[in-house]
């Protein structure tokens, strides 16, 4: 016979609401099942956002839940390292109740598209397709159609589009071809074909080549636990916010 205690208590846990703020005999709780809803957390600088947001991810990473974070000011980093007691945290965790916590940090992987604060975040041209990349170059309707025409051509012909010269490489050969590619797949238009190519060329400006490429993060990568943890995966983004198309 099997004792299913242990996984009625991991069940338990997995859904044990999340507190998230106390203040006297009020208390915010997050209900895990309802984690995977859109959410958003405001309020003026030293309320305590950033700090509502590492408890929250430390909690899922608890449960065994890996998390992905932008971290924008460079400040959720703080949570890989174990806390330490003050005179004011000691104070308010007195005055709301709380026993004397056990610091422990949680395990953290970093991640950073220039290579210099973390991981290389990378990925492949053919990896992103040809509906994300339109939507990253703000392409129209019909600029979209002969962009996927072009990725189908790759498919066709067995090339594997790694990065930005790639495309941009494939697309040259397809305005050249015009002609014959619209006979097979349906008409090609060159002012879209260029189109494409400007906006690839704002691309590149914004350092695009650097975030396309080998190897590609995969999502197995992210979707890491330790001990039981799920991984906090943090994405060095401070530098990052200055290219809005690859952010």
């Amino acid at each position: 016979m099997v004792d299913s205690r242990p996984l009625l208590a991991f069940n338990t846990y997995m859904t044990e609401p999340i507190l998230v703020a106390k203040k006297d005999a009020s208390e915010f709780f997050l209900l895990p099942q309802m984690a995977n809803r859109h959410g958003v957390i405001t309020g003026a600088t030293g309320t305590g956002k950033t700090v509502t947001l590492q408890r929250i991810a430390d909690e899922f990473s608890r449960r065994g839940i890996p998390v992905f974070m932008a971290d924008i000011k460079g400040d959720l980093t703080g949570v890989s390292q174990p806390g330490s007691m003050t005179g004011k945290i000691g104070e308010r965790l007195k005055a709301l109740g709380f026993e004397d916590p056990k610091f422990e940090g949680a395990p953290v992987t970093l991640w950073d598209v220039f290579g210099k604060q973390g991981h290389p975040l990378r990925s492949t041209i053919s990896e992103m397709g040809p509906i994300m990349l339109a939507r990253i170059l703000q392409l129209n309707d019909t600029q979209e159609g002969v962009l996927t025409l072009a990725f189908k051509i790759a498919d066709d012909q067995g090339l594997l589009l790694l990065d930005l010269n790639d495309l941009q490489q494939l697309l040259k050969y397809v305005g050249e071809h015009t002609n014959e590619f619209t006979t097979q797949y349906g008409n090609v238009s060159k002012a879209s074909v260029g189109a494409i190519q400007r906006g690839l060329l704002q691309l590149e400006q914004e350092q695009g080549e650097i975030f396309f490429g080998e190897p590609a993060v995969k999502l197995d990568d992210i979707m890491q636990t330790v001990g039981g943890r799920g991984v906090l995966n943090l994405l060095a983004a401070d530098d990052l916010i200055n290219s809005p198309r690859i952010y």
